[in-house]
């Protein structure tokens, strides 16, 4: 989500969650890594060697020219910069609980990037397009934080970066055909968030990185964040700072495995500007190629997914509901993860000595989503149900579960554009 520019859409946004059952760059040409084709997809060169715990080396693909399209990978500025407290302006992105939020790492595991034919396929089934014609596949490794000043501009304007992962000039799975670039065509764009492995690409991950990586993989991560936020919170407000708070830790260190592999299909694309969508829909859905330059499709992470107070996009984030869970431990600063949030009811929130907690807030919360929540903090599952059985593939058991299902509606295209969502894990798609 990008300060100022991003818009909130509750109705939109709502209808696409809940309808769901989203090294520094060298433009140093290289071999075709499974699509049977000669395009630049961003694999191991020839002569390439593995890189750093068994991952494969990558080159940078190319700019593929007139015709083409560059794939790209960007958390955003807030992936580079984390969110401020107090916020720069009142517009500006930020935890309305009083926490200052940074990341060292935001990792994640991206693969099977395709492009469809007939996005349009029906106006009220975003899930239905045409037969695949394009695809490139990794998977890839990347860290959204790092930073490149050869990266290209995100999508979101000024500050942010996108790292490129891979290009095509043609349509590698439908006989070498060019793209269609007389502006009567657009092609559906999708692809998938997988678990970490050692089958992927590096793609920037430093020594550090790799070392979070393995942890990745033998925990299964599909996504991963590692930071630290600090209360910033005016201390003589009592709602802000409130008694049962006052013995909290002022800095929590955090990493968050998420063990979501997500499809992120036929998504709405922000670069079609004001063209008509449909129905429920924000954007006109799929990517239309030009003769005169590449065109860009950007799989975009949005970060403040798994701090939402509810199941409606762009709903406030809040960093209470994990600092919560480090009351109580003595030494030093403490470490706080998704795991210690297993078991934990997100209708009644308790913090680790299982003491109820109340909303609070900082910073007045933007209420165009949903009214300001007060009393009992209880995250809102709107529609979505609750476990029967324990069974997740039935509805949400605990917060671990909640923040793992706002979590996985995260990728988006372009930006902006959301995507229908298909969950590869037991959940209640």
């Amino acid at each position: 989500m990008t300060p100022i520019r991003h818009i909130r859409r509750t109705l939109l946004s709502a209808l696409a969650i809940l309808g769901a059952g989203a090294c520094s760059s060298t433009n140093t040409p290289v071999t075709q890594a499974n699509t049977g084709g000669s395009d630049n997809t961003g694999g191991a060169g020839a002569g390439d060697s593995d890189s750093g715990r068994g991952l494969k080396a990558f080159s940078a693909p190319a700019d593929p020219g007139p015709g083409g399209i560059l794939f790209a990978a960007s958390g955003e500025v807030l992936a580079l910069n984390g969110y401020d407290f107090p916020p720069a302006s009142a517009d500006a992105a930020a935890f309305v609980d009083g926490w200052q939020v940074r990341f060292t790492r935001l990792l994640v595991t991206i693969d099977k990037i395709a492009l469809s034919s007939n996005p349009d396929a029906q106006s009220d089934n975003q899930s239905v397009t045409g037969s695949v014609v394009a695809e490139v596949d990794g998977p890839w490794a990347i860290d959204l934080h790092r930073s490149d000043p050869s990266y290209l501009l995100g999508k979101g304007g000024a500050g942010e970066q996108a790292v490129p992962i891979a290009s095509l000039s043609k349509q590698n799975k439908n006989g070498n055909q060019p793209f269609d670039t007389t502006g009567g065509t657009r092609y559906a764009f999708g692809f998938d968030t997988v678990d970490a492995t050692y089958d992927a690409y590096n793609v920037n991950l430093d020594a550090p990185g790799l070392e979070d990586y393995d942890e990745m993989v033998q925990n299964q991560c599909v996504v991963f964040y590692r930071g630290t936020a600090t209360f910033r919170g005016n201390k003589t407000d009592s709602n802000c700072y409130p008694v049962d708070r006052q013995s909290w830790p002022d800095v929590v260190n955090f990493t968050l495995c998420f063990k979501s592999p997500t499809s992120y299909i036929n998504c709405q694309n922000p670069d079609n500007g004001s063209a008509p969508a449909f129905p429920n829909e924000e954007f006109e859905r799929g990517i239309a190629f030009v003769s005169n330059s590449s065109v860009i499709g950007q799989v975009t992470i949005h970060t403040d997914h798994p701090f939402w107070d509810s199941v409606l996009h762009d709903s406030p984030a809040h960093f209470d509901q994990y600092a919560a869970r480090a009351v109580g431990q003595d030494a030093g600063i403490p470490t706080v993860t998704l795991e210690m949030t297993k078991g934990v009811d997100y209708t009644d929130y308790t913090d680790a000595l299982g003491k109820t907690l109340n909303w609070r807030y900082c910073i007045t919360p933007p209420t165009d989503v949903h009214p300001q929540f007060t009393g009992a903090m209880r995250f809102d599952p709107q529609s979505v149900p609750h476990a029967t059985n324990n069974d997740p593939s039935t509805g949400l058991r605990d917060y671990y579960d909640y923040a793992t299902y706002d979590q996985s509606t995260q990728g988006h295209l372009n930006s902006d554009g959301l995507c229908y969502i298909k969950r590869h894990y037991p959940s209640p798609n």
